[in-house]
């Protein structure tokens, strides 16, 4: 089996991209399951109904999200009615909607979104978390295959994570820094791991923001409004396969594509 993940997708310019090169990187990737990272999709921050829908009409099937889970207040309105959209699951027990999904796909995929401690907005242990109900989830869906997007910031977390899971999931790929890290690797127990898959978004701001807003709120230390940077896009994923018998992954592969600059 084959998974396709796609790195957060930043604003106008990360869905643009998709829509002019996912079939396309499909062909190059055959994928049954392509899963995505829509927490910056909605210019930058969050993600509503119109966006979602969009993303399923390209070919994406679930969508995981973050710590920008709720910027859009529309999400309140279908997180609840569309499992496909994934928030993290070690949050507090009120936050509506599901933090984990599992695929139609023959054999079934098991997606999870959690959230790190590191710098990030609170949230409750995730290696606790997980471990409580792993066991229990591949159980119900039937499956050993076990994707986890962990949002987070810190790579030491990121890489802990990943080891104390190796063997018991398929894949741990990190999300949130934006900046895709070039440690792809199978682990000793067959998990495939990346410390961050990158961002789907704009190439020339700063983590797919305004230059200038940015740097006048590091160079001026003064406030300035989040603005999506616009222009030439990219886009980050990696390519999983995994072996449906074990649930083990035996291949991963980092893809970059970037649009040429127009010079003149």
């Amino acid at each position: 089996m084959h998974i396709l993940f796609i790195g957060d997708i930043v604003g106008t310019p990360g869905r643009r991209i998709l829509h002019d090169r996912l079939r396309a990187l499909l062909a190059d990737y055959p994928s049954d399951l392509v899963v995505a990272n829509g927490e910056n999709a909605a210019a930058g921050l969050g993600i509503n109904a119109v966006i979602l829908n969009e993303l399923f009409a390209l070919g994406v099937h679930a969508i995981t999200m973050g710590n920008h889970t709720w910027s859009k207040k529309e999400i309140f309105n279908i997180v609840e009615s569309e499992p496909r959209l994934i928030r993290p699951f070690n949050v507090s027990p009120l936050w509506p909607g599901n933090g984990y999904w599992v695929s139609r796909t023959d054999p079934p995929v098991l997606v999870a979104n959690l959230i790190g401690q590191v710098y990030m907005d609170p949230a409750d242990n995730p290696f606790h978390a997980l471990d409580r109900q792993l066991d229990a989830w591949k159980a119900s869906a039937g499956t050993r295959i076990v994707l986890i997007d962990f949002h987070a910031e810190a790579t030491a977390e990121k890489v802990a994570f990943a080891r104390f899971f190796d063997g018991r999931v398929t894949a741990v790929l990190g999300t949130h820094t934006h900046v895709q890290t070039a440690d792809e690797m199978l682990m000793e127990r067959g998990t495939a791991y990346i410390t961050d898959v990158g961002m789907t978004g704009p190439v020339d701001g700063i983590i797919g923001m305004d230059s200038a807003s940015s740097l006048r709120r590091f160079v001026d230390r003064l406030p300035s409004p989040f603005a999506t940077a616009q222009g030439r896009a990219m886009i980050n994923a990696v390519w999983i396969e995994a072996d449906p018998a074990t649930g083990r992954a035996i291949s991963i592969e980092r893809i970059r594509i970037v649009e040429e600059a127009t010079l003149g």
